[in-house]
C-alpha cells in the first residue's frame, strides 16, 4: 500500500486525537469528508490503525503501583520464548511486553492494585515456568513522558 501526505497526515492527527470528528479531519487535511472517510477506512482495512483507546487518568480513578520489570531467561529456546509469552498473556496486569536484545529478555509494564498483588504475579512468572529466569523489577514513581504517539511524519516510511 503506497501512503501519500494526506495518508500520513491523518494517522498523526488520529493518533493525537482519536475522537476528532470526520468533519473536522476533512477539514485539516483538505479534503472532502466523504474522501476522507475513504482513506480512514482504508488505513483500517489495510491494519494502519489498529484501533482506538481513551487513555486513563489512574491517579484519578484508583489506587495502584506501576513497575516496570526486566526478564532475563536462562535459556533461549523458542518453546521457551513461547511458553514465557502465553502465561504473560494470560495476566491482565501486564499491560505492555515487549522482546528486546542485550543483557534480558523481555521488558513488562506491569499496573497493579498494590505491592501485594505485585508480588502474587511475580512468584506467578517465577514458579510457572519449567526454567530459570531473573525478574528485575522498578517500581515507577512518576511517569514524565507518557507515550503520546509517534512522529511519523520523522519516520523513513516504506513505499510498498
Amino acid at each position: 500500500m503506497k501512503l501519500d501526505r494526506i495518508d500520513l497526515n491523518i494517522l498523526s492527527i488520529l493518533q493525537k486525537n482519536a475522537r476528532v470528528t470526520n468533519q473536522e479531519l476533512a477539514s485539516q487535511v483538505a479534503l472532502s469528508p466523504s474522501s476522507c472517510l475513504q482513506r480512514v477506512r482504508r488505513l483500517e482495512a489495510e491494519g494502519l490503525i489498529l484501533d482506538y483507546q481513551a487513555r486513563l487518568n489512574l491517579n484519578k480513578l484508583a489506587r495502584h503501583i506501576m513497575c516496570i520489570a526486566t526478564v532475563a531467561m536462562k535459556n533461549h529456546s523458542a518453546d521457551d520464548f513461547r511458553n514465557f509469552e502465553a502465561l504473560v498473556e494470560s495476566i491482565p496486569e501486564i499491560v505492555e511486553c515487549f522482546t528486546v536484545s542485550g543483557a534480558f529478555d523481555f521488558f513488562l509494564r506491569i499496573v497493579c492494585p498494590d505491592m501485594t498483588r505485585y508480588l502474587e504475579i511475580n512468584e506467578k512468572l517465577v514458579s510457572s515456568v519449567n526454567y530459570s529466569l531473573t525478574i528485575n523489577t522498578h517500581v515507577v514513581m512518576n511517569e514524565n513522558k507518557p507515550f503520546s504517539g509517534v512522529d511519523i511524519l520523522g519516520l523513513q516510511i516504506d513505499d510498498k
